[in-house]
């Protein structure tokens, strides 16, 4: 057992790789009524971009073999919608990552906000995996592709196979790429046990796992809520975690508790 992990705060909990939860802070100010009409406003945001901005893109870029200009309308997209549901970005930690240099992201998970978070300001231009889900979602499940957003059917092994490869190919075409490790949205206050494919990922490639923790998002917008309160959403770039000395057969899981950890620590504070 490492006897660092068990030290830290939820140090047993990280060890067996167990749902923590974390104690309730302050709530938004923001009257019910103001949170309902922002919830919609934004979903209403998100429909207009996918119909009136994603669909000729998509038609404009589907032939073309640079697709830079489309990766910076995702990203214009993205910072858009946030704003459209109240939200204010602050990020620290972008001094940890080179210029030049691929990481797997491996962040936290509460809202439908981290993900355009987590796209938008990570500091490099990233792959995201996603739900098999969003595939079903009319042109924005065409446009996953373009934009290196890879849908994990975790339900068929040989699926889940070939997407992680088609990760890895990005990956190792210079781009990094953004994993939410628990698998799906958890619920405010909490933390899920991690899955273990951004590891195997990054201990495929050689690139470095930064630990990901993004904050207020579930008081913002969180999962079964129903409501968009505006707030500062702190995404906190941890310090990279070597890879390239390390074996996916011995340290796996050693990588996995690491990471998990490092965001737990970060999301008591």
């Amino acid at each position: 057992m490492n006897e660092h992990l068990v030290s830290q705060p939820f140090g047993e909990l990280i060890e067996q790789n167990e749902k923590i939860v974390f104690p309730e802070k302050n709530s938004s100010t923001d009257s019910p009524l103001a949170g309902k009409l922002r919830y919609y406003y934004g979903w209403l945001v998100a429909a207009a971009l996918v119909l009136f901005v994603a669909a000729p893109l998509l038609v404009y870029y589907r032939f073309r073999q640079n697709r830079e200009g489309f990766y910076k309308w995702c990203d214009w997209g993205a910072r858009s919608w946030l704003r459209s549901c109240g939200a204010r970005i602050q990020v620290r930690g972008l001094e940890n990552l080179e210029a030049g240099r691929s990481y797997v992201f491996a962040s936290n998970h509460r809202s439908y906000l981290d993900t355009a978070t987590l796209y938008a300001y990570a500091g490099k231009r990233v792959g995201l995996v996603a739900k098999r889900e969003l595939l079903k979602v009319p042109i924005f499940g065409y446009g996953m592709g373009l934009a290196n957003v890879i849908a994990i059917d975790r339900s068929n092994p040989e699926r889940a196979r070939k997407s992680m490869q088609k990760a890895r190919e990005v990956l190792e075409s210079g781009y990094s790429f953004g994993v939410f490790a628990e698998g799906t949205r958890a619920m405010p206050g909490e933390l899920l046990p991690f899955k273990k494919g951004a590891f195997h990922l990054a201990l495929q490639t050689g690139a470095p796992v930064v630990p990901v923790a993004i904050k207020n998002t579930d008081r913002m917008m969180g999962k079964r809520v129903g409501v968009a309160r505006a707030g500062t959403i702190e995404m906190v770039l941890l310090p990279p975690i070597e890879t390239s000395e390390l074996s996916p057969e011995t340290d796996l899981m050693e990588l996995l508790k690491q990471t998990r950890a490092a965001i737990a620590e970060e999301l008591a504070k």
